[in-house]
């Protein structure tokens, strides 16, 4: 289907571009989003007659977004999630979650602006695109931990799951004795001494 852009879309082209689409994205996000209108004569004349005022609303709503843009700087959000002990989350990081934490941060935005390839899974500090307006975006870091203190870790630029396992294998250490039975530790091992002092 060919459709005539009424905004700049990502990959696909600017304001007044004549593009061809297949016919589901047309139907199910372009059109209903008024981001495009289907190329024929009746609506190429609309769309030239109504350039001009098309071309202004976007570069207002543009400087508004950029005006936004300004007050993302550096704006980064935690989320504290269960995970399993290799940071693997019981569940995911959505776009709703991150338009919750972005709003209780003060900024406003909606699940539309969030660009979130696929849902968030494990433990880690990612950055997310947030799309103000199709021409302006600005980027959140989310940091996604399993307590306070270890998102301060991670925030400190810390891999919190190769630290945990470092730790693990470091912080287990006994005295290794190769001559020792299976399973025996050092006070066993001196208890048959006492034993024969006794029976002398």
């Amino acid at each position: 289907m060919e459709v005539i852009l009424l905004e700049r879309v990502e990959k696909l082209g600017a304001i007044g571009d004549v593009v061809k689409v297949k016919d589901g994205f047309a139907r199910n996000f372009l059109l209903p989003n008024k981001k495009a209108l289907r190329s024929n004569a009746a609506n190429r004349k609309v769309f030239e007659a109504n350039r001009a005022r098309i071309e202004a609303d976007n570069a207002s709503r543009r400087s508004d977004a950029e005006k936004e843009a300004g007050n993302f700087n550096d704006v980064s959000v935690t989320l504290i999630r269960q995970a399993s002990n290799t940071g693997q989350l019981y569940g995911s990081v959505a776009a709703r979650d991150l338009v919750d934490a972005i709003t209780a941060d003060g900024h406003k935005v909606s699940k539309a602006q969030i660009v979130l390839d696929r849902p968030i899974k494990a433990i880690g500090v990612y950055d997310i695109k947030v799309a103000l307006h199709p021409e302006v975006s600005v980027t959140v870091k989310v940091n996604v931990a399993r307590s306070p203190e270890e998102a301060e870790m991670q925030s400190q630029g810390v891999d919190v799951m190769t630290a945990m396992f470092e730790k693990d294998e470091a912080g287990f250490i006994e005295d290794y004795d190769p001559n020792a039975e299976p399973g025996a530790t050092a006070e066993v091992q001196s208890a048959p001494a006492a034993d024969e002092n006794a029976e002398g």
